[in-house]
């Protein structure tokens, strides 16, 4: 298989994750999950998710459809579309798969996954974050990790726009 066929086969709908859980399952392989936008990745993208798959053998994004950034965001984002935001974070060696949801929320693909972990940025406290209820009453833990300062998309958009104008 070439590297972009493994690339694609990472990028999974709501239909085949169900299985591919099932087969990590099986494997006696522990599941951590996270979501976001991942508009422009950067190095505070790359600590975050290395450090949610240190918890647990698979790693599972849930990302953001064009149409919910552009709710969750404003009419300008996302700055790089959707096969470019799934491919990214399919290439990276710390994720096992990449699932596009179209809420504004994972909370449907996160029934779906039951991660061991489900985890957000330190931006989030484990209250907060969507989910968090149904991780727990499955016997699962939310996390909060560190959230690495002065980097984000927004710092990141801020400085094109400064520049150019």
């Amino acid at each position: 298989m070439t590297n972009f066929a493994q690339i694609q086969q990472k990028i999974q709908s709501f239909e085949t994750i169900s299985e591919t859980i099932a087969q990590w399952r099986a494997a006696g392989q522990r599941i951590v999950f996270t979501n976001g936008c991942f508009d422009l990745l950067h190095y505070g993208h790359l600590h975050y998710l290395a450090a949610a798959r240190d918890l647990a053998d698979r790693l599972v994004v849930g990302l953001n459809s064009a149409a919910s950034v552009r709710r969750l965001k404003g009419p300008n984002r996302p700055i790089n579309d959707e096969l470019t935001r799934t491919h990214t974070l399919a290439a990276l060696q710390m994720i096992d798969a990449v699932v596009v949801f179209e809420a504004d929320t994972p909370l449907e693909l996160i029934k779906i996954v039951l991660p061991d972990f489900l985890v957000k940025g330190g931006d989030w406290k484990p209250e907060q974050i969507v989910g968090s209820e149904i991780v727990l009453a499955n016997g699962g833990q939310v996390r909060s990790l560190p959230f690495v300062e002065g980097y984000s998309t927004t710092n990141i958009e801020q400085k094109i726009l400064e520049r150019c104008s």
